[in-house]
């Protein structure tokens, strides 16, 4: 058997111009933000019910939030994606605080999904030689 390594009809290419992941990364900031933002929005729900106002719970909606923010800036590391993934693992008890908290990270996880498949989209395609700037 022979691991034959597919290339595109203009061949394998060359290192691209612009890093794809450098891009990518730049989206799983801004999705970070975006939730951050989400999550915070959070805070005006739990005070509408009076016994969700809890001290615990807003520490615990703060903490996260801002756990969010700091995480967009560290998405350069090799270690973000990790970190991303405890994030949103950490985020869904806020499903111990109100329903509408822990959908808003489900919708959220599903955007992650959707990013990390579009990162091995792009990985991929970079191994076969098919992104458009390993060839100009």
């Amino acid at each position: 058997m022979t691991d034959k390594q597919e290339y595109g009809p203009l061949g394998p290419g060359h290192e691209p111009a612009k890093d794809p992941i450098k891009g990518l990364r730049g989206v799983m900031s801004g999705v970070l933000i975006a939730e951050a933002i989400t999550l915070g929005l959070v805070l005006t729900v739990i005070s509408k019910f009076g016994d969700l106002w809890t001290p615990a719970n807003i520490w615990f909606v703060s903490i996260v939030t801002v756990a969010h923010v700091v995480a967009a800036f560290l998405q350069r590391f090799s270690w973000a994606i990790w970190m991303n993934i405890a994030l949103q693992v950490v985020a869904l008890g806020g499903f111990f605080i109100h329903w509408s908290m822990g959908a808003a990270v489900i919708i959220f996880i599903l955007v992650w999904v959707f990013v990390f498949y579009l990162r091995n989209v792009i990985i991929e395609r970079q191994k076969r030689g098919l992104l458009t700037t390993q060839h100009t």
